[in-house]
């Protein structure tokens, strides 16, 4: 059986230990809507974001592990290493992610006939792209 999809877009939990170079990160450079912190079981928090219907969950558990995600983007490692988000102006969002600090680890780059992205490092090192579709 399929699931049965109530909401458009998915929610996205990012687990850190920097909850406010995190926020900094993808409410003031990215633009996203800060909707709510709710406190956590265990002490812990969680900062939610809105990138358009997409939750984007920054959590920072009460009882974080010692253990860090392999750095390397998409050939560090298995599991989830990077996450999209289509805009419509690729190379001022590029710039900016650049001119607030953050590491670009894949610049501007045409990957085929009207299709250019761009990866960021988010302040854990979590890669975001950026797609920019020329129609």
């Amino acid at each position: 059986m399929s699931a049965k999809l109530k909401k458009d877009a998915i929610d996205l939990g990012i687990v850190t230990r920097n909850p406010e170079a995190m926020l900094t990160f993808y409410r003031d450079t990215l633009g996203f809507n800060f909707k709510e912190e709710t406190p956590m079981s265990g002490g812990g928090n969680m900062l939610r974001l809105m990138c358009g219907s997409s939750m984007i969950k920054l959590v920072t558990p009460g009882n974080l592990a010692d253990v860090d995600a392999p750095p390397g983007g998409i050939g560090g490692a298995t599991g989830y290493r990077y996450f999209t988000i289509t805009v419509s102006n690729l190379d001022e969002v590029t710039q900016e992610c650049a001119d607030s600090g953050a590491s670009v680890a894949v610049p501007v780059t045409e990957i085929r006939s009207g299709v250019r992205i761009a990866i960021v490092n988010d302040p854990d090192g979590n890669w975001v792209e950026f797609v920019q579709y020329a129609n």
